[in-house]
This record gives C-alpha cells, structure tokens and sequence, in this order.
C-alpha cells in the first residue's frame, strides 16, 4: 500500500509541476485514485485489465454524474499513462475504455435584470462589508471571473488609475487579460477606500492577509474563501428575493459570456476573455443565446401567442 501510495503521490507531483494543474484538481485525482484502490481491492499499480474495467462499468451503477465518471476515468487515464511511463508498467489497462459522451445540457444564466437586482443587493448598505461584496458581485459578473481566480487575486494587480485591466492566472497557469467596464471599475474603487477594514488585526495574520486583493480577517490562507463568496451571493440572491439556489458564481460566469454573445460578440473574442483552451468549450453559449431568443419570440410574438390561445 505505501509503495502504491507513493507511486500516486509521485503522478501528483508530476500533474503540478509539469501541467500546473490546480489544487482543487489535485485533490479531486487524489480522492478519485483512493476511491479506484478501496474498490478494486488490489495494488491499483498493479491491476488487471478486467478489474479496471469492472471498476469503470460499476461508476455509472453507482449514479455518479456523467462529468464525475469522465474525471475518474481521465485520472485512471492518466494515471496508467504516468505508470506506463515510468516503467511500472509494461502495459494500459485503459486502453479499452471510453468515457461517456459529453450531455448538451445548457449551462443555466441569469437575465440582465436579474444581474441588476443581485448587484444592487449585494451593496444595498453603503457599509464597508456592502462595498466589498457589490464588487464581488460586479467583478464576477464584469469579468467573467472563475471564484478560484477572483479570491486568489493578489492586491498588486488591481487595475492602477487610468487603467481598465488586469492580468489573471486561470487554469493550467495560462494567464489572460480581464477587461472590466466602468461599473465595475466604480465598485473595485469604492471597495478599494474600505479594504483595510478587513485586515486582521494580529501582525502575522495581518502580513498573511495584505497580500490578496480580497482579504479576510478569519480564513486560515488570509483571503476570502471561495465557498464564502458563495454565501455572500446567496445572501444577496435573498435579498433581492431571487432563489439562492440558482445564483451561484459560476452561474454569473456563464451569464457574463452568454450575454456577450447575446450583444453580438464573436466566439473568439469570449473564448480569450473567459481563458478556455478550446473554443468548442465556448460554443456552448451560442446555444444559450439561441434558445433565450427561441423563448422571447415565443413569449412577445402575435403569432405564437395566438397558438397558444
């Protein structure tokens, strides 16, 4: 088990060092390659091909989601690949299996007003706290952030007067250029005059803390924590009397892209402002548009009112 162990930690090390693959990716292979060794039974090093396989079939059995299904098997995938190699292994027990197929399922937006409505929510109180969190809600919205790229924002990159920009390190260590507009830009600003509110107080925690754009007096890391960002829009989603369970941050993520494309904005353009690496990833939100403008006509049409009388 510690030389199975090893060989796994060693395939990690890699995936960071040589792919900058994320923590929160790290983790997740960590946990998937855990789970494929407690079911398996035997030195996940060295399984058979028929037990990979079995192992692979009985995922779908377990209802896991299609997305998760595909993960474990491109961390087994991979994994097996790294063993190959290295020479651990002389053979693929992968190489027979496929992942599922990719669901067309849409990705779930929110309209401009309800957009508004979050917004003026979130800073609803002109208190420090209401500041920090319309800026949230603004930079989410008005750059397309990922949560994971918006609370690791080191302070040094806030855009400096006279500049509409800023330089982010998405996923796989790429870096792209964030273009915020002047709403935005306001909230970053009237955030920024009450940011050292939110500093601790202790000088080690404080010295932890000064370094991020979005600090926190509590979070162990010194800056605010990607599930309190999710508190904070649930919070104003309330507010606002919006079900919280629909507003999450990636949902302002896909509502920036989709209402770009909405505004007439070419694929290429999205797909460099949101750092996909492929632009069929981006494509996804010229189907959302459509069917936002399937519903509209549906809805405002004389004729299609009149079919439904």
């Amino acid at each position: 088990m510690r030389a199975m162990n090893n060989r796994v930690e060693a395939f990690l090390e890699m995936l960071s060092a040589e792919r900058a693959a994320r923590p929160n990716t790290i983790d997740a292979y960590r946990r998937d390659l855990a789970d494929a060794a407690h079911e398996i039974g035997a030195a996940l090093t060295q399984a058979a091909p028929d037990e990979v396989e079995r192992y692979v079939a009985e995922l779908s059995r377990r209802g896991l989601t299609a997305a998760t299904v595909r993960r474990r098997i491109s961390a087994l995938r991979q994994f097996f690949r790294f063993l190959l190699q290295e020479g651990d292994r002389a053979d693929d027990p992968m190489a027979r299996i496929r992942p599922p197929k990719r669901s067309r399922a849409l990705p779930k937006t929110l309209s401009s007003e309800t957009v508004a409505r979050l917004i003026e929510a979130a800073g609803g109180q002109n208190d420090a706290t209401s500041l920090r969190d319309r800026a949230l809600v603004e930079l989410l919205y008005g750059g397309g952030f990922r949560v994971s790229e918006l609370v690791s924002l080191p302070l040094n990159t806030a855009p400096k007067p006279g500049h509409d920009h800023l330089i982010v390190v998405g996923k796989g260590g790429r870096e792209r250029m964030v273009v915020l507009g002047e709403p935005a830009l306001d909230a970053l600003r009237a955030y920024m005059a009450v940011r050292e509110s939110f500093l601790p107080k202790l000088t080690l925690k404080r010295e932890r803390a000064e370094r991020w754009l979005f600090p926190s007096p509590t979070a162990k890391a010194g800056k605010l924590t990607r599930r309190r960002v999710a508190q904070i829009l649930a919070h104003a989603a309330r507010t606002a009397g919006l079900d919280a369970r629909k507003v999450s941050p990636h949902v302002l993520r896909h509502a920036f892209a989709t209402h770009l494309v909405e505004g007439g904005a070419d694929l290429r353009t999205v797909q460099t402002l949101l750092g996909h690496a492929d632009i069929s990833t981006t494509q996804v939100y010229t189907h959302v548009a459509e069917e936002r403008l399937k519903q509209i006509v549906e809805s405002a049409h004389p004729l299609a009112r009149r079919r439904k009388d």
